[in-house]
């Protein structure tokens, strides 16, 4: 089964910029790429892009798009998260996931199978 580990999370102010890691691991799990998902108290969780671990192929969601990039080491077997211009609407938990079987580059969660614990990320105004 494909573990995932979030780490990078922290306290940022506003216009600063994250750089969250997801270190992956397991029998097969570069066969789905990994998506990334956000969520706030109280709010539904949101995506916020996908990595496809056989190519180039990336896509965000709109509150991600146009500053954000994710990309991957395949030596390291992890995926990086940045995204900058932060603002407070940015304060979540952010976690990494990887899909279901034939879920491909699905923006719901509800098609990924195994998640990370999350990482907090404040931003302060």
């Amino acid at each position: 089964q494909v573990q995932l580990v979030e780490s990078g999370g922290g306290l940022v102010q506003a216009g600063g910029s994250l750089r969250l890691s997801c270190a992956a691991s397991g029998r097969t799990w570069r066969d789905y790429g990994l998506g990334w998902f956000r969520q706030a108290p109280g709010k539904e969780r949101e995506f916020v892009g996908y990595i496809s671990w056989g190519g180039d192929y990336t896509i965000y969601g709109d509150s991600a798009k146009g500053r954000s990039t994710i990309s991957r080491d395949l030596v390291k077997n992890t995926v990086y998260l940045q995204m900058n211009s932060l603002t407070p609407e940015d304060t979540a938990v952010y976690y990494c996931a990887a899909p279901r079987r034939g879920a491909g580059d699905s923006k719901d969660y509800t098609q990924y199978a195994s998640w990370g614990q999350g990482t907090q990320v404040t931003v302060s105004s």
